[in-house]
């Protein structure tokens, strides 16, 4: 970490809750903000090559400034744009866009609201079924980046699921980043391989956000991180290597997934936050 929580700038200590996390020990702190880093400290030290921890490493002033991106205020809205069945349905924008594309039941909206948690006004529906997402939902931060909620593939997907999606990532110009979501319990499905072959075939820059991260023991959870590592390693090419485990429970990892948002939209060292 390459700023002390003592030393941060108060121009980007604006979120009150960023702010308390600020306060924790430095144990607690990393296991929120840095949770990758974190487990490293039970990792064999033969294992530590394998697992990319800081390939994208923030200090702490990077990711409190990427914490406004994400605060709604008058000036900064964080709105619901639309849904749309087809890409010709979806709405006009010259803004990067990211999208988040997992397995039915994978915890996908829940995460989505834990990263809208500062903009409380957005509603992002979260249901006990399985596959409540139907169409890709699109959502407005600011003036700065949009972010596409696409339907869960397996249980209960849309019938022209792979039409959708596929014709989604494969025409639309400004999507900047795909992020493949992993349950961490039970680690990467054969329904995910067919995300991640659509994502490979169409040499797409995607990234594995590992979900549920406070489901699992931290034996069963390195085992799961390691085993998905590997697959990065040597069965991908367009996977960004560093893995993001996340919880939107507890939000561990939750703070530094913001970060890279705001920097993969263009948004980080550019100083864009007005």
């Amino acid at each position: 970490m390459s700023v002390a929580s003592g030393r941060l700038s108060r121009a980007y200590s604006t979120s009150h809750n960023f702010a308390k996390v600020l306060r924790l020990p430095k144990r607690q702190l990393t296991k929120l903000v840095y949770p990758l880093q974190e487990l490293e400290l039970y990792l064999d030290p033969d294992a530590r090559p394998d697992l990319h921890l800081r390939i994208f490493d923030p200090s702490l002033e990077d990711i409190a400034r990427a914490e406004n991106f994400f605060a709604a205020t008058a000036k900064n809205r964080i709105e619901y744009l639309s849904s749309a069945v087809r890409v010709s349905h979806a709405p006009d924008s010259s803004r990067p866009e990211v999208c988040f594309i997992g397995r039915s039941n994978v915890g996908k909206s829940s995460l989505i609201k834990a990263l809208f948690s500062l903009a409380p006004e957005v509603e992002v529906r979260i249901s006990k079924t399985p596959g409540h997402t139907k169409k890709m939902n699109f959502f407005k931060v600011g003036k700065y980046f949009v972010l596409v909620d696409m339907p869960g593939y397996g249980y209960r997907a849309p019938e022209d699921f792979v039409d959708m999606v596929e014709t989604y990532l494969k025409e639309r110009r400004n999507l900047k980043r795909t992020f493949l979501l992993v349950d961490s319990v039970v680690g990467i499905t054969e329904k995910d391989h067919i995300a991640i072959e659509m994502c490979e075939e169409f040499a797409l820059p995607y990234v594995m956000v590992l979900t549920k991260i406070d489901k699992s023991s931290k034996g069963h959870l390195l085992k799961q991180i390691l085993q998905i590592q590997k697959f990065v390693n040597t069965k991908t090419r367009g996977c960004f290597p560093q893995l993001f485990p996340v919880s939107a429970l507890t939000y561990s990892g939750i703070h530094l997934l913001k970060c890279f948002i705001v920097n993969i939209t263009g948004n980080l060292n550019g100083s864009n936050f007005r």
